[in-house]
């Protein structure tokens, strides 16, 4: 069972993808992203803000028995609580673990292999609960200083191509961020394409000048300069 929350709700069974409710959409997406058992108080208050406590409850019920019914084993509870059953993997946990992995300097071969591209996607994009948005801008950042982070270590390996998608994915994701902007740079500096890291420093001062007032700081200026000798 495969859950997939990044650029849009997904689920697979057996290779076969499964149409759900939003409700009960909702209801999975909030145990994959919490991570953790939830009373099932507090989970239906989460997902059914605007009812009773009561009229919360039931809903969480008719959820839960639907997914029973249709031969889901999605979701387990216990003791008055509920959490994401064991054997379902999910697509934000995995780049979580990627994206620790370059952060800490343990990537694998499999992960200098697929290099950004086990980063590429948007939590639920489209959805606009709080606690949602909340997981998507912790998961925006990490996904931010993971790609910056590959950059660098892809570069140092000469592994140029990878190294410049993977700087150039964080600053598609944050085009006013200067140190996405740095991560291309260097990498343009350490393959010796002098004139490419100046065209990028020149992009990055009319982006910041026209869209916050202010230039970027004089490292980047600096790094050009020193890396241009």
């Amino acid at each position: 069972m495969e859950l997939h929350l990044l650029d849009s709700f997904g689920l697979v069974v057996d290779g076969r993808p499964i149409d759900l409710p939003h409700p009960a959409q909702r209801l999975l997406a909030l145990l994959a992203l919490k991570r953790h058992p939830l009373l099932r108080t507090y989970a239906a208050g989460m997902l059914w803000l605007d009812t009773s406590d009561d009229r919360a409850a039931a809903n969480l019920r008719s959820v839960l028995w639907r997914l029973r019914s249709r031969g889901l084993p999605l979701v387990e509870g216990h003791n008055g609580t509920v959490e994401l059953a064991g054997a379902v993997r999910v697509d934000v946990w995995e780049a979580d673990a990627v994206a620790h992995r370059w952060l800490t300097g343990t990537e694998t071969d499999a992960d200098c292999d697929t290099a950004s591209a086990a980063l590429d996607g948007e939590l639920l994009p489209d959805w606009y609960d709080d606690w949602v948005q909340d997981e998507r801008e912790r998961f925006r950042q990490l996904r931010l200083h993971a790609l910056e982070s590959m950059a660098d270590r892809l570069a140092g390996a000469g592994r140029w191509g990878d190294a410049v998608l993977a700087a150039l994915a964080a600053l598609a994701t944050d085009p006013l961020r200067e140190s996405a902007h740095r991560a291309v740079i260097k990498v343009h500096l350490a393959e010796g394409n002098v004139a490419e890291a100046i065209r990028q420093l020149r992009r990055c001062e009319r982006l910041m000048i026209e869209e916050v007032g202010v230039p970027p700081s004089t490292t980047l200026q600096e790094l050009v300069s020193a890396g241009s000798r």
